[in-house]
């Protein structure tokens, strides 16, 4: 890999528009609420769209995808594969992301009438092979089933002219520094070619210097967060499914009550969409995005000021340099992807020295991203239950209570006597006092509909392997070594028996294989889909391998493994038979 030059300048506070982009793709942008590129699209975006190759070391949750996934889009002619040919190939390290990453490039590249493919194991396989069959513009894969497609000459690489790795420090530390060589090597030599990696260790520069010609280096460092500069903001989190999250995001308001509150979203659509959905629940809530004129904005910020309004719905870019003394709350409807996001919202309450409070929604397989955020803080985010129906009427109980009380102790009740009075004649002082409670509690909640239902707890999902850790993050106190010398992942590591079946499945490959626990625990997770916090005690022999899994998922796990190579090669997976 020789020294690589300069990157092209970009413009200075550059927009999509000005970066080069094709109309359609700063159109789609917009559409999808993107305000401005985030520093790792600023500084990649120049070079990849002037067709250079890119080695860029940036952490997740910097806004990679868009990144790579523009330019690739930039130099396609849509439509025009020839059957059994794609034009570009990205590959990731699992599943989920091939699914993200899939999505993402479908969503900005719609109005181009491109054809995108994931490739993952536990698919149906015959729905691949129609669609490589007839030529597709882009193939998002995971290794192992990419190198099983190629080598079933399914996937043709000749007509590749984009090759992106993303991740490609968790890939190889998923066993799949093989199946990457062997992909690369099949893929045509004037290509343009984006490593992306978290960090640089000898590998990935190894990787870089066999397969990137001249590459641009870009850098994006993590903004150091200081460790006890954290506001004082009691931080806690719900997991929800993203059908409830309206309905939890209304239960809390209501439990809470925040003096007024600003609820974070990613993009323009969502921050429309939730304010019209707070606003049709009874709460004063306005929207504030990029997509609106300097005077909208004024008007906004000078209600929530002024008490004009309850809740501000929002953007990052929108609500930059925003300071308002009486903020109590600070709502993430999504969890940001970058922790120094997170650091910067919630730092907007707990000011002068009062307390605030930090709510984050998380949808079940975010559970990354809030572990993400624990370890560059260094603060704990507490897990807690959404309240229940019965604690949201508790709630209500206590604020009549609250608010009769002040009423009582303000006095000025004479004019409203005779009413009482009148009424006492006919029926009970302590029936007329319930009446006029539940009059005041009627019209509280008019217009707050949707309350009533009971929201389903569930329980948050890793949707990948961390690296270097083969149980829930952290590590389970006291763990002992298993076979293998890794931490036991059965009884020893959880305090208890498995809240499930058990089988162990025997894999035709050891020691000898260089096999290593990280290659199943990434093989599994990665290619079946399973959360690795259910992956049992591994056992590496010299010539076989024994690894316990959950008996519902065993025969998926099988048929997922048997598609795809470990160390670059087939095995015989199946069930031990002892």
């Amino acid at each position: 890999m020789k020294a690589s030059p300069p990157p092209p300048e970009a413009p200075v506070n550059p927009t999509f528009d000005s970066l080069g982009l094709k109309p359609a793709l700063v159109e789609a942008l917009s559409a999808l609420g993107y305000e401005e590129p985030t520093p790792i699209q600023a500084a990649a975006l120049p070079p990849l769209l002037a067709g250079k190759d890119l080695l860029g070391i940036a952490a997740t949750g910097t806004g990679k995808t868009a990144a790579f996934a523009l330019p690739l889009l930039q130099h396609l002619t849509a439509g025009k594969s020839r059957p059994n040919t794609t034009a570009a190939l990205v590959l990731v390290p699992t599943r989920e992301l091939a699914m993200q990453v899939s999505e993402a490039i479908h969503r900005y590249g719609q109005k181009l009438g491109v054809t995108v493919l994931p490739l993952y194991g536990g698919q149906v396989i015959g729905q691949q092979l129609r669609v490589l069959k007839r030529g597709v513009d882009v193939v998002v894969a995971t290794p192992g089933r990419a190198l099983d497609h190629l080598r079933r000459g399914t996937l043709q690489l000749d007509d590749v002219r984009t090759v992106v790795l993303d991740e490609a420090d968790e890939m190889l530390d998923m066993g799949f520094a093989d199946d990457l060589e062997a992909i690369l090597s099949g893929t045509p030599e004037n290509r343009q070619t984006a490593l992306f990696s978290a960090t640089l260790p000898p590998r990935i520069a190894a990787i870089a210097e066999r397969h990137l010609r001249e590459p641009v280096r870009v850098k994006i460092a993590r903004e150091k967060v200081e460790q006890g500069e954290m506001p004082r903001v009691r931080q806690t989190a719900y997991v929800v499914p993203r059908a409830f999250k309206i309905a939890t995001l209304g239960r809390l308001l209501d439990v809470e009550s925040p003096t007024a509150a600003i609820i974070f979203c990613r993009t323009r659509t969502e921050v429309d969409d939730l304010t019209v959905s707070l606003n049709g629940r009874g709460w004063r809530a306005h929207a504030l995005h990029g997509g609106m004129t300097q005077e909208q904005r004024d008007r906004v910020i000078k209600q929530l000021k002024s008490q004009g309004t309850d809740l501000l719905v929002a953007t990052d870019v929108a609500a930059r340099g925003l300071d308002i003394p009486r903020l109590s709350h600070v709502v993430n409807f999504d969890v940001p992807n970058a922790p120094e996001a997170y650091v910067h919202r919630i730092g907007r309450t707990g000011r002068a020295g009062r307390e605030g409070v930090a709510i984050t929604l998380v949808e079940p397989r975010e559970h990354r991203l809030l572990r993400n955020i624990e370890r560059v803080t260094g603060q704990r985010i507490e897990v807690s239950t959404v309240p229940t129906v019965a604690d949201l009427r508790e709630k209500r109980k206590e604020m009549l209570r609250s608010s009769l009380r002040e009423t009582l102790v303000a006095g000025e009740l004479d004019p409203l006597r005779s009413v009482v009075e009148d009424l006492a004649s006919e029926f009970d002082a302590m029936d007329i006092a319930a009446a006029a409670l539940k009059l005041l509690q009627d019209s509280q909640d008019e217009g707050r509909e949707g309350k009533e239902e009971e929201i389903p707890t569930v329980a948050p999902q890793k949707d990948r392997p961390e690296r270097g850790k083969f149980g829930p993050p952290g590590g389970a106190p006291g763990a002992r070594p298993g076979p293998g010398g890794r931490p036991d992942r059965g009884a020893k590591a959880r305090g208890g028996p498995p809240s499930w079946d058990i089988t162990r499945l025997w894999i035709g490959a050891g020691r000898r294989a260089g096999m290593r626990p990280a290659d199943l625990v990434g093989a599994i997770a990665g290619e079946a889909g399973l959360d690795s916090s259910r992956i049992g005690a591994i056992q590496i022999g010299d010539s076989f391998s024994l690894v316990e899994v959950p008996e519902p998922d065993a025969n998926r796990i099988i048929a997922a493994l048997k598609e795809t190579t470990l160390r670059g090669k087939k095995v015989i997976v199946r069930k031990d038979k002892g």
